[in-house]
């Protein structure tokens, strides 16, 4: 053999060898899977639903808590791999410039005829609290507050502008502002005295089984009517990890499965874990349209090795 012809081959060793290196770390790589939770319980089912396939795939996932424009910021800086909770139309300001910019990719649809706006008790809608519109003329019955969610939330900021520039007469008003849980509660509190309440309600969720509720028109610029969730991952994670990203492609959930998923963890005070546990061995059928095409991190058929570590 050449020189000439050694060297080729010496330099096409390395080339291979470079390159099954970073297939290796790659590979290494994508075996951690991060998500961001933002604290809804429909986002947190979800996800913690998307950990029980992952977990029994034989990945590690690591679930953040985080709000939504730190979640877009995580993504955007490679903190976080993905995001199941991008409610659309209301995060269109929030995700576009990130979308827009090549850094967040928007990977699936995995929810759709969502709703998300404010709500009231059918009681104070059928006293004439029906839109937008009417709330001010109920400012003295509702202490001139509207209860939101957490801090920072597009929906809440969306709120405070129409306060800021006295649209549909509410610069008497403010937003309050709390956890999901602590809205709700206030939102109990009311409802058994029948006091008048308004706030951002949204579906799938089981407020909209506990309570009797109307969503208000008026707010279809920010909300929209229907709505849907996008599934988002940080820039190119779908190329770098493509059975992850299978599996994200395939993730579709459905408003009666969410409304059972969080009834159990609201109302019977089970934790996300057992909640979306349960629910995924009471209908493995579902299994079936995830899997399709996903193998576990040893290449092997993910649809057993799932069923298998569900005790199923």
């Amino acid at each position: 053999m050449s020189r000439q012809i050694r060297s080729i081959v010496a330099a096409l060793a390395v080339t291979s060898a470079l390159a099954a290196g970073a297939a290796q770390a790659q590979e290494t790589a994508c075996k951690s899977v991060s998500f961001s939770d933002v604290g809804w319980t429909d986002i947190t089912s979800t996800t913690a639903t998307a950990k029980h396939v992952l977990e029994g795939l034989g990945y590690n996932v690591d679930v953040k808590v985080l709000s939504v424009p730190v979640t877009f910021a995580s993504l955007e800086s490679d903190d976080v791999d993905v995001f199941l909770g991008n409610w659309m139309p209301a995060q269109t300001s929030a995700i576009t410039p990130y979308v827009d910019k090549g850094e967040i990719d928007v990977v699936a649809t995995n929810l759709e005829g969502t709703k998300y706006t404010l709500a009231v008790p059918t009681y104070t809608y059928d006293a004439g609290l029906k839109t937008y519109d009417d709330i001010a003329k109920f400012g003295d019955e509702l202490d001139d507050k509207i209860y939101g969610i957490e801090p920072g939330n597009e929906g809440n900021a969306y709120l405070v502008s129409l306060i800021n520039e006295d649209k549909h007469g509410l610069k008497d008003f403010e937003v309050v502002e709390s956890s999901e849980q602590g809205m709700l509660a206030m939102v109990g509190r009311k409802y058994k005295k029948e006091e008048p309440i308004v706030f951002l309600g949204w579906e799938p969720h089981p407020m909209n089984s506990t309570y009797s509720l109307k969503y208000l028109t008026g707010g279809e610029d920010f909300f929209g009517g229907e709505g849907i969730v996008r599934t988002v991952t940080r820039k190119g994670y779908v190329d770098e990890c493509p059975n992850v990203g299978k599996l994200l492609t395939n993730l579709k959930f459905t408003l009666p499965m969410e409304n059972e998923m969080m009834g159990a963890i609201l109302n019977d005070g089970e934790n996300e874990a057992d909640a979306t546990k349960a629910w995924i061995v009471a209908h493995p059928d579902v299994l079936d349209g995830w899997l399709d095409g996903v193998t576990t991190t040893s290449g092997e058929p993910g649809l057993p090795a799932v069923k298998a570590s569900l005790g199923l």
